[in-house]
């Protein structure tokens, strides 16, 4: 029997994830001002990214400190220690229904995708259709 290969790293997930996000983002600063159903779902969507860009870095220090790279680990740790915080503040966003902030909090959020180039849309409106739904029901 072979060598199993997993090509499903924590790193192609964690790209898969901010590139989704900055689809978002761009998208988000194509709306106008108002709060609708699409922005909502755009919103909870990222909160979903965040939080599994979190658990791919979580997976990756594990794996480097099982191999004694503490040092390495642990700047990991801070370098992307900010998708926790945005997924909680977007959380808290939401839950106290404070929509207003939002434009406040997607900017705070921006230059950490900055770096992503995007010339073509990959992304399709049902990837993140019914993701306020979800959460909704999560957070009750």
């Amino acid at each position: 029997m072979g060598r199993v290969i997993n090509n499903n790293t924590p790193g192609k997930r964690r790209n898969h994830m901010m590139r989704t996000i900055a689809e978002i983002l761009r998208r988000l600063g194509q709306q106008g001002g108002d709060i609708t159903d699409d922005v909502r779902d755009m919103t909870a969507m990222i909160i979903y990214c965040l939080r599994d860009i979190d658990a791919s870095i979580i997976e990756t220090i594990k794996a480097w400190e099982k191999r004694g790279y503490w040092k390495k680990a642990d700047k990991f740790q801070l370098d992307w220690m900010w998708s926790e915080q945005y997924a909680q503040k977007l959380e808290r966003l939401i839950r106290e229904d404070n929509w207003h902030m939002l434009p406040d909090v997607m900017m705070q959020l921006f230059p950490h995708f900055t770096s992503i180039e995007i010339n073509k849309m990959t992304r399709k409106p049902s990837t993140w259709e019914g993701a306020y739904d979800r959460l909704i029901e999560e957070l009750e």
